[in-house]
């Protein structure tokens, strides 16, 4: 432990980021806290994160308590991010999508991006379903036919995403010249996506750590690269209620570095190429 995060002001503000956010902070990552929240604790005049806890505790500040989640989430993401769950959602679930769509199996198809940061995932995912119609000259069905739904526990970021402007470096990381070119505009210093596709997602702010069935059914569910911050108890919470919420043979996607353990409960695990996917069971 550094000489400016004591061991017990580690453990206090370890137990507050867990229970209003769900991030695990181990001892070895310790320092995470004080690089990231050294700032807000020194412009509160405080010395100590023992005095930022208890002051941020008798507080009640949502204001400040959404700066420390700010600053403690990890907002990495870009643009069809892996090449499985691509292949995956193209060539093993679209085509029967669209099958249960035509017979009218299902009115619609509603997919969850969960901690979906600045919005690359959802709109990623808007993309490639329109992508796929309209190189297979589908015209029976359209993207109106797919609910996105997009959240993340950080307003900042939804308010980014909601935008759907991006600047030169986000743009070039993950997305190939096709789809900037058919899904964006050039507006110099940012490119911002078309109409349709940001139409095609709802954003709303959510924590994980909430009952899910708030958020009504889905076929589908992109959780990635969000159970490697959560502790075990979390991940099997979140695991459990992903399962309350996905709909008959529904499918949960991770990140792909994630290993979940304890689903075989709930899940069927599935591959295709070189990714996995978690099939909810009958």
């Amino acid at each position: 432990m550094s000489s400016g995060l004591s061991s017990r002001g580690f453990l206090l503000m370890q137990k507050f980021i867990e229970d209003q956010c769900g991030i695990a902070i181990h001892e070895e990552k310790a320092y995470l806290i004080e690089s990231r929240l050294s700032r807000l604790m020194i412009d509160s005049g405080l010395t100590s994160f023992e005095e930022f806890f208890y002051w941020i505790s008798s507080q009640r500040d949502s204001l400040m308590v959404e700066k420390i989640i700010d600053a403690m989430t990890t907002n990495e993401t870009l643009w069809f991010r892996d090449a499985a769950p691509w292949y995956i959602l193209e060539e093993v679930l679209l085509p029967g999508y669209i099958d249960d769509l035509r017979s009218g199996k299902k009115p619609g198809i509603r997919i969850w991006s969960a901690a979906c940061s600045t919005g690359q995932e959802p709109y990623s995912i808007a993309m490639c379903i329109d992508n796929y119609l309209s190189r297979r000259n589908i015209t029976d069905i359209n993207l109106s036919h797919f609910e996105v739904v997009a959240t993340d526990i950080s307003r900042t970021v939804l308010d980014i995403a909601e935008e759907g402007r991006y600047d030169s470096i986000s743009i070039m990381r993950g997305l190939s010249n096709e789809y900037k070119d058919k899904y964006f505009t050039d507006e110099g210093r940012v490119w911002t996506i078309t109409d349709r596709i940001r139409d095609a997602v709802s954003f709303r702010q959510f924590n994980l750590q909430r009952d899910f069935s708030i958020m009504g059914g889905f076929d589908m569910v992109f959780c990635r690269y969000v159970f490697i911050y959560f502790s075990e108890n979390l991940r099997k919470e979140v695991l459990n209620k992903t399962a309350q919420v996905l709909k008959r043979y529904g499918v949960l996607l991770v990140g792909g570095s994630e290993l979940i353990t304890d689903y075989e409960k709930k899940f069927s695990m599935e591959q295709h190429r070189n990714g996995v996917f978690y099939r909810l069971k009958e």
